[in-house]
């Protein structure tokens, strides 16, 4: 109801009132019509119009400050009357008005808008919401069609040239690769057309019943295991919600992880404060500022062993971690602290063998990570 609506049904009353107690019938009569002039209002407003609406996101995953489209199709899937709508698209915080002027029935509009993508997260838009009036201004009418979309702003990737070798190399200098490892036992696999049958365990295949392979790994290959500080406390210093370092960390750890599936280095992405599972982009789209226990995270790498590089990347509130941090170095050969949002802190120890990074954006890390030579 408006303004103009609710001083109808005000008029309409006091009418009435007045024309049957004091016995003015014009009074009575003005205040019937302002009565049907309402119902009208609220008759016309009610129609519901079918409407199909269909969304695609051209592409629907894009690095941060990358472009994104939105395509959006209406069709008016009724088959009498024509639509003429005032309608707007959700797109993050936004509202894209969308025009649905003289959609006759059985036509469709296509509508074109690009997406936000100067924060990474996950954008949502959705559903098209529908705004019917009547023509007198009395009523309005609001309703949601179609579903929601998403849109994946994933963090902005930089070229790192470096990786790190492990401990194994081989003559040309490259890292050596063993596709199916030939050192120690990982587990058991069905047998598929093309394995060696030399690899076959026949006494699980006995007892499962069809053939199964054992798949063996080279302990010595290069494995790089990036530990990202997700922690509230780890990034203390938040801008319209958030901080630049926890995205500039982001940043470091989504290059590292296209770096090592560049270069076929096994890689994993471990966070302080949950257990990361899906695409390690998407997990980095994903992830936010919670509390979190850095030193049963510490327990848990330093006992499972994960790989031989350990990459630790946090703000200006790890910094007094750092300590702890270094302490893993026994169980992992080289371990590396990304330090981001702290350049006018007092300078950080490197000893016990820790290699240490202080950037302000992704381009300042990328420029020092491949300045490292300690791999």
């Amino acid at each position: 109801m408006t303004a103009r609506g609710y001083g109808i049904v005000l008029a309409a009353v006091g009418l009435l009132v007045a024309g049957f107690r004091f016995g003015y019938p014009d009074l009575a009569m003005l205040g019937a019509a302002a009565g049907v002039a309402l119902g009208c209002a609220v008759g016309f407003a009610s129609w519901r119009p079918r409407l199909g609406v269909d969304r695609v996101a051209e592409p629907d995953r894009v690095a941060r400050g990358e472009a994104a489209r939105m395509t959006l199709t209406v069709r008016n899937t009724s088959r009498l009357r024509a639509a003429n709508l005032v309608a707007s698209d959700r797109c993050g915080s936004r509202a894209v008005p969308v025009p649905l002027l003289r959609l006759r029935p059985g036509r469709d509009t296509t509508v074109g808008y690009p997406v936000p993508t100067s924060r990474r997260g996950i954008v949502a838009i959705g559903p098209l919401r529908v705004t019917r009036g009547d023509p007198l201004g009395l009523v309005t009418l609001a309703r949601t069609y179609g579903e929601l979309a998403e849109v994946w702003v994933h963090p902005r990737i930089h070229l790192l040239r470096a990786v790190p070798a492990g401990m194994a190399r081989s003559l040309d200098g490259r890292v050596d690769k063993v596709p199916h490892g030939t050192i120690t036992f990982d587990t058991l696999r069905e047998y598929v057309i093309g394995d060696e049958l030399r690899r076959v365990h026949w006494r699980s295949s006995a007892k499962v019943g069809e053939l199964m392979v054992r798949e063996q790994l080279d302990t010595s290959e290069p494995t790089i295991v990036v530990l990202l500080d997700d922690r509230a406390a780890a990034h203390p210093d938040l801008r319209d919600g958030t901080a630049e370092s926890f995205e500039t960390a982001c940043e470091a750890a989504a290059s590292i992880v296209a770096a090592a599936v560049r270069e076929d280095i096994p890689v994993s992405l471990h966070l302080i404060t949950d257990v990361v599972s899906g695409p390690y982009l998407d997990v980095l789209t994903q992830a936010s500022l919670r509390p979190g226990d850095l030193a049963a995270t510490l327990r848990r790498v330093r006992a499972q062993r994960l790989g031989d590089t350990l990459v630790f990347l946090t703000g200006p509130g790890g910094r007094d971690d750092l300590g702890a941090v270094s302490a893993l170095r026994g169980p992992y050969s080289v371990v590396l602290a990304g330090l981001f949002g702290d350049r006018d802190g007092a300078p950080v120890s490197t000893g016990d063998g820790l290699i240490v990074i202080e950037a302000a954006d992704g381009d300042e890390f990328a420029a020092a990570w491949d300045g490292v030579r300690g791999w």
